[in-house]
Order: structure tokens, then sequence, then C-alpha cells
């Protein structure tokens, strides 16, 4: 079949599924892209021939910012389980390389995204047009080399004969739950519009199996004698207890051994919140519930966690516990001189029943006194009377406890892994692998494309909303339905608390004009956020007080198109985590604050652990 490179990959793409316990998915359900002239003439003439329609095979979704749609595709990817996923094409030049810090955030949290940017000439009978990056050491260097760093599986196709060996590496790595992340395909512009003689096979519809490893004999049996010697145990569930889909065996397996379960920022809703052996978020982040079992434990499994600096709290935070850690992926099952079990998480927890074993009854107790303390302070921080970010989350959690809150970034995610009740595995869906602001908005669109039949509630702060708030254009044009919930503090909320804990005085964390001294702490700037967001083409509505913001987001919600509630919140502490994180401070300074904070510092470090 005679086809362009860029023809053949689209025909491809469309043919690709995933299979797991049964069930199909398409694999690359759509792309979203941004033209130049890098790939205008490629992959768009490819898209545009075998039609634009959402009822296509592949469909093709407009965007308003490289590194957003990247977010987009991950948003639908992480809500898909990691089974399906968007593809996104750019030209060469700044259109590829503002997909890096996407690319970073999905490799980051393990999540399978395909990159197809535009490169230069193969034949390098013209110029880089445009885009001039000329390395006096290698003449096949182009900017498309800064995401082989952030890509799981990077090819630069140079002839067409080289794309299939690409494409069927590209799709192992997408469907590989141990190996996912971005996969780069750079398309020099020349090769795209290049005809060339495809063999018929490489359309026929092809299915990856996702597989379920399950634990080698040997090390399931070193796991079980763990337990068996463990009477104080406690479970870390992260991102891979949901995307194995291992939610019930998790709480089945922690009902029957009296287990208490707390939860990392990308598993939480593993348990409902109120399951008996619920204690909550752990870490930095988490629940003075949780963070003490974590430091009286004698054992921790860790399942379906890469153990990331926030939930060890710096590696200051698990006393001296052993641990057991259950992971499709070794590199992460042997962190922390843990015991491995290196398998899929559903079917290791489904092997990791020892006959009559139990956690002690006093532990079992105590972990649950513990949780009902943490409900009860909840509900108090909940029903403050002042407008403040938590009093905000509590009303949000009410009306959207069937839906999906979506954050990153900032202050809010803190306060939300400590305090929202999840109902289920989906409701929760806060991008903190790699904590980057402006994921919100484009994160939230990847989501409601993917689970349209659920609300999808944007949780986003001013700072954040600033740095990327254009992709409501692209959910308005594709009428996808949005409720984003605009929190205005006037500034970067999170990073002034942590300046002025470590004598940084909260230098450029406020949105002020300068003063008549020249400091940045003028008038606030006279910026209308609420009628940026009309201005996108957003319904809009604005809440002043607890009655008003339950009324707009009741509103909001029963709308059919994308609004966005706009309320300004008045300071107001979330309760603390009791829980580390290292941030150095200055050795020497002559600020008495600073000072002080590295006192604070040095005691702090004592507890941390080497891990060896």
């Amino acid at each position: 079949m005679r086809l362009t490179t860029a023809q053949a990959l689209v025909r491809f793409l469309a043919n690709q599924w995933t299979e797991r316990d049964g069930a199909e998915r398409r694999l690359i359900a759509g792309c979203l892209g941004i033209f130049g002239h890098g790939n205008v003439a490629g992959i768009g003439q490819a898209l545009a021939e075998q039609g634009a329609g959402t009822g296509g095979a592949l469909p093709y979704y407009p965007a308003r910012n490289e590194q957003a749609m990247v977010h987009t595709a991950v948003g639908f990817a992480r809500t898909r389980d990691r089974l399906s996923t968007l593809a996104c094409t750019t030209s060469i030049g700044p259109g590829a390389t503002n997909m890096v810090t996407g690319a970073a955030l999905a490799t980051i949290n393990r999540l399978p995204v395909l990159l197809l940017p535009g490169d230069v000439f193969a034949t390098r009978a013209a110029g880089t047009l445009l885009q001039e990056l000329e390395d006096p050491r290698s003449p096949d260097v182009s900017v498309n080399d800064t995401l082989r760093p952030v890509s799981r599986f990077f090819a630069r196709i140079d002839r067409p004969e080289q794309l299939p060996a690409a494409l069927l590496a590209a799709m192992r790595v997408l469907t590989d739950p141990a190996e996912t992340g971005a996969v780069t395909l750079a398309l020099p512009q020349d090769v795209q519009a290049e005809a060339f003689d495809w063999p018929e096979e490489l359309f026929t519809r092809r299915v990856w199996h996702v597989a379920r490893p399950v634990p080698e004999p040997a090390a399931l049996d070193r796991a079980l004698e763990m337990l068996r010697r463990s009477r104080r145990p406690l479970v870390v569930a992260g991102g891979g207890v949901k995307y194995s889909g291992a939610c019930e065996t998790l709480a089945a397996f922690a009902a029957r051994h009296g287990v208490p379960v707390a939860e990392t920022q990308a598993g939480k809703g593993a348990l409902p919140h109120d399951h008996p052996c619920a204690v909550g978020a752990i870490g930095h982040t988490g629940t003075a519930a949780a963070n003490t079992l974590a430091r009286e434990a004698d054992l921790v499994i860790g399942v379906g966690t890469r153990y990331t600096d926030f939930t060890t709290a710096s590696r200051s935070l698990f006393g001296r516990a052993a641990f057991l850690n259950v992971n499709v992926t070794a590199f992460d099952a042997a962190k922390h001189s843990g015991e491995t079990l290196v398998a899929d998480a559903r079917e290791a927890l489904g092997a990791l029943w020892p006959d009559g074993w139990r956690a002690e009854a006093d532990w079992t107790d105590r972990a649950a006194s513990l949780a009902a303390g943490w409900r009860a302070e909840t509900d108090r921080i909940y029903g403050g009377a002042e407008l403040t970010q938590p009093v905000l989350l509590g009303v949000l959690n009410e009306i959207a406890a069937d839906g999906v809150v979506v954050n990153a970034a900032g202050s809010m995610p803190g306060d939300l892994h400590k305090l929202w009740r999840a109902a289920d595995p989906g409701n929760y869906h806060v991008e903190y692998g790699y904590s980057c602001m402006g994921y919100e908005i484009a994160g939230g669109l990847g989501v409601k494309l993917a689970a349209p039949e659920r609300e999808v509630f944007v949780l986003v702060g001013d700072g954040s909303y600033l740095m990327m708030a254009q992709e409501i254009v692209t959910a308005v044009q594709e009428g996808v339905k949005l409720v984003v919930v605009l929190v205005d503090n006037r500034g970067f909320a999170s990073i002034g608390n942590l300046s002025e804990a470590v004598g940084a005085h909260r230098l450029g964390t406020a949105h002020r004009t300068r003063g008549p001294a020249g400091e940045l702490d003028g008038p606030y700037l006279p910026v209308d956020l609420a009628a940026n967001a009309a201005s996108l083409g957003a319904d809009v509505l604005r809440a002043t007080d607890r009655e008003s913001l339950r009324e707009a987001l009741v509103k909001a919600r029963e709308a059919d198109r994308t609004t966005v509630v706009y309320v300004e919140t008045v300071p107001g502490p979330a309760p603390d985590t009791t829980a580390w994180w290292d941030v150095p401070v200055a050795e020497v300074s002559r600020d008495p604050v600073t000072r002080a904070a590295r006192e604070r510092y040095e005691d702090a470090k004592r507890d941390q652990r080497p891990y060896l």
C-alpha cells in the first residue's frame, strides 16, 4: 500500500488496541495537535485526509499550548488506568520543546503518552527553517534531543523503512506497566511527506496484552514470612493499586488481617474514606493518624508506590520499620532495602494471605481510634465560618462527592491530600509527582474526555491559572463541560508559606506592584481573573461566602457548558501533618528568623534514615 510516512503512521495508530482481563480498548484514542511548517504537510495532511471527526478511528482535537496538550493526554491516560492514551503532534522548534515539561510529568508519573514532534530535514538539503539550532559537534542534533532524557523511548525516523520497527517498539513501551511513560517519535518533515510501499500487515488490527505479572514463589514465601512476624503492619497504597484495579483486593486484605491502610497522593481513593481500615493520607501532606502509625509500625507494606520524598517525609517518617515492597517495577520494589515482590498489585495482594495471621488487636484498634480523631478534626476544619481554602474544600467535597476533583501544585494538593474524602478510586485526581503548575485545566480536559459520564471539578489557584488557562478555549470549542473552581488568594500561597518559614520573607510570592522604595510591597495587582475566564468563552459565577459558593457549585454542576466559579479565599490553616520535609535553610545569616529556621532544620535532619 503506497502511502506517505505520516499517512502510514496515522493508519497504524488507529488500529492499536490494549487488552486486560478480557476487555479491549483503543490504545491511541485520539490525537491532539498544533500545526506548523514541521508537521502540517505530513501529520496534518494525514489527519485531514482520514477525517478529524470525533467519531473516527483517530479523532483530532485542537490545543492551544503544547505543554498543555501533553497534560491533557496524561489526564486521559491516568483516568483510563494507563490502558489508553492520546497522541500529541507539534512542529519542530518551540512547539516541540514546549512538550518537554509535559513529557517529564508523564514519565515521572509512569503514564503513557505518545509525542510526535516534527523534525529538521533528514536530507539536510534545506536548512532548519526558523528553528536553526546548529550544533557544531554533530549535524544530526536538533531541539528534539531535549526530549531524550524525559522519554522512556525515543526514535528519530530518518527513513520510511525505519517506521515499522520504531512503531512496534513504541507500542511495547506504552503498554508495559513497568516501563511506560513518554514515548517520542521525532519525524523529519521531509520524511513525513515521503511516499513508500508499506506491507499490508502493518495496518492490521493489533491487540497488546497488558500483563499481570505474578509473584515469584520464593519471593512470595519470604514476603509471607515477614507478614507472619509482624505485629504492627501498615500498608502504604500508591497509584499502582488503582492502575491495576486492586482496590477491592486491598480492601479485603486489610479487613481480613486488621491492617491499617495509608494512601499516597496517587493512591488516594484506593480505599473509600470511610473504610474501617482507612487511616488517610501519609507523608508530609498526610494525616496525623497515618503519620503516627508510620512512626510506630514494625512493617511497612508498600503497594504500588515509588516512595516519593513527600511520602517518606524526606526519609524521616518510618522509624525503624522493615519494608515489604510490592511493585510491578523492580526499580521501585527495591527501594529502602526492603524485601521485594515484583508483581502486579492485584495478583500480589491476592497471594499475601497467611492463614491465621492478623495484626495485633491493640494495633488495629489504635488505628481506628486515630482515624476517627482525624475525621473529627476534618469535620471541625470543614465547618469553619470564614471562607478559607479548607472550608472551600469542604463545600466542594460535598458537591463533588460522585465527581472527579482535579488539582496540581501549590498549597491545595497538601490540603486535599489531608482533608478530601474520596468515595471511589476515580474521585481524586491530583498531579503531585511533578508538582506542575498549569496542569489543572488541561489535565481536567483529558479526564473529561476519558470519563464523559462524570462531572469534572478543576480546582486551580490564581498563580497556576495565570500560567496556563487557555485550554478553556479547547473545552468550549469541543463542547467538553468542566466546572473550574478558580481560587484567588493573590499570589503563590504555598511557596509564600515556605518562603516565610526558611527566612526568605515571602519574596516574589504576592501579586503586588512595587512600592515607593522599589520593593514588591505596593497595592495588589488590578487583575480580574473572572473577566479573563469569560473572555475565553466560559460562563462565570462569582462566590463571596460559604453559601454563595455552594449555590454557584450546584448551578455550575447543573450547567451544560464549561463554567468557572471564581472565589476569593481568606488565609486559614489546615491541620498540621506532624511530618517534615527537607528544604535546606541558609547555614549562615544575619536574619534571626533564618537562624532559628536553621536550628529547627538541623534538629529535624537527625531523624532521616539512609535506608542502607
